[in-house]
């Protein structure tokens, strides 16, 4: 038993809470120009009438903006497996997809699992202002984000103030007015000149003059530098011919074209000074500290190769708290251990006698980690409360055995037979105090919702730890006590 539980004590994930917030799958997507009632109407009605009635779902909850975004989150209830929720929210999303605007549909629609506990936040920032917040966003987007999804423990990164690189085209209302020039003009102009086209081969057969060499061409495809947007041809007379090179309008004359970030609808800033930050989640079931400890390691690793100018601060943390409610609990199990000692000795006056009950304590309180690994337990504060309480439980049954032995050899009897007739003796008790305390905590597993999540990781540990001493009472206790007294 000590084995099975100190194998399993090292395997178990640590969190300061167990589980208690029901499985989440977030569904997020882009209509870019599009207002919250369009987004309503045009997104949100498709995907909400397949996704509502999935199996297992709880509520849905879903935020329609005037930048554009929609978010909707289902929520599911507790015990789910977030992975068959994710691929039940994904293939109702997928019908849905054929209703959804076009641009939406190109854009992509993201169906992930979404953890609401964030372990930590990592702030990037530059001390003499050297980088702004665009570049230091796609430096981290480029550098840190694929290094940190790659950690044991790390479920998502979420970007706070996030600046990816786009190619903003400002508009001149005028300008498009005095040509006649519509805005959806101008958008399927870029569509069909930035596109990633293959040129072709020279010399391919079949040729009837029979080169002796195949050459593939390459032709600018996506365009990647305003001035190149600015070329666009917007509109042209006559096709664009040389004589009418004059009346050939282009993007630069029409709008103003500059490398930028895709959205400006989310800041972000540490001490006053401009920032971007990156919030962890914790991947369900993972350990908490470890993560934690994995995540600094790396970020230490990435600074060696960050360019001067550019840190990085940790300010959000949640394994401090963590680290320190685990650090609390033990400290407690250890003073109960000693003050369970110390009586023991005071009242049994015997360093053997008193031994006996110790030894039996570790195996009751180590024990239990087993049983919590196998059914998916974690070392988080309820779970420890429940094996402090259990200390002064535990040892009572071996004390129990130890004094009733010793009765019987101050009556003269062998440490063989007073064993043997001393467990005659008190093994219906033993068992009746272990089926009454069970009844008293097993009853708190069974309670639902969030409240039975609390109730249930302190009431299953202290039960089981109760049941691993009433065994080593009718075992370990007198066999020791044969031995010992």
């Amino acid at each position: 038993i000590m084995l099975a539980g100190a194998i399993a004590a090292f395997t178990l994930p640590v969190a300061q809470y167990p589980e208690i917030t029901p499985p989440t799958v977030q569904v997020a997507c882009q209509y870019p120009g599009a207002n919250a009632e369009v987004i309503a109407d045009t997104v949100a009605a498709p995907i909400e009438q397949q996704v509502n009635g999935v199996q297992d779902m709880l509520y849905m909850q879903s935020n329609s903006a005037n930048d554009g975004t929609y978010m909707l989150t289902v929520t599911f209830a507790l015990g789910t497996d977030l992975d068959e929720a994710m691929v039940a929210v994904q293939n109702r999303v997928a019908l849905a997809m054929p209703q959804l605007p076009n641009v939406v549909q190109a854009l992509g629609v993201d169906v992930k699992k979404k953890s609401t506990n964030m372990l930590l936040a990592i702030n990037l920032i530059s001390p003499d202002g050297r980088y702004d917040d665009l570049y230091m966003s796609n430096y981290a987007t480029i550098n840190i984000q694929d290094e940190l999804l790659r950690l044991p423990g790390v479920g998502d990164i979420a970007f706070l103030g996030e600046r990816d690189y786009s190619m903003r085209v400002w508009l001149d209302p005028d300008r498009l007015a005095a040509r006649g020039i519509t805005s959806g003009e101008v958008i399927t102009a870029i569509e069909q000149q930035n596109l990633q086209v293959t040129a072709g081969q020279i010399g391919q057969p079949p040729d009837a003059a029979g080169p002796q060499l195949q050459l593939t061409t390459s032709a600018v495809g996506r365009l990647n530098d305003p001035d190149q947007f600015g070329e666009i041809i917007v509109r042209a007379v006559n096709g664009g011919a040389a004589s009418t090179a004059s009346k050939i309008v282009r993007l630069r004359d029409v709008a103003r074209v500059e490398l930028g970030a895709q959205s400006y609808s989310q800041s972000c800033t540490l001490d006053q000074r401009p920032s971007v930050g990156m919030g962890v989640y914790q991947r369900p079931g993972a350990n908490a500290i470890a993560a934690g400890e994995a995540i600094r390691a790396k970020m230490k690793e990435l600074q060696e190769r960050f360019p001067d100018g550019l840190e990085y601060r940790i300010v959000f943390d949640t394994t401090p708290f963590i680290s320190e409610s685990i650090r609390q609990v033990f400290g407690g199990l250890r003073d109960a251990v000693i003050l369970v000692s110390l009586v023991v000795l005071l009242f049994l006056q015997n360093w053997r006698a008193a031994l006996i009950p110790l030894i039996a304590v570790p195996v009751a309180i180590v024990g239990p980690f087993a049983f919590m690994s196998v059914i998916g337990f974690s070392i988080n504060t309820l779970s420890m409360f429940g094996l402090v309480l259990a200390i002064g439980i535990v040892v009572d049954d071996a004390i129990v055995v130890v004094e009733n032995v010793q009765r019987l050899l101050d009556g003269g009897l062998s440490p063989k037979e007073a064993a043997r007739r001393a467990m005659d003796e008190v093994t219906g008790p033993i068992v009746a105090v272990a089926l009454v305390l069970a009844s008293v905590f097993i009853p708190c597993a069974f309670i639902t919702g969030i409240t039975g999540e609390f109730f249930r990781q302190f009431a299953v540990t202290i039960s089981v730890s109760m049941a691993i001493s009433a065994v080593n009472s009718l075992t370990l206790s007198p066999a020791m006590a044969a031995l010992l007294l």
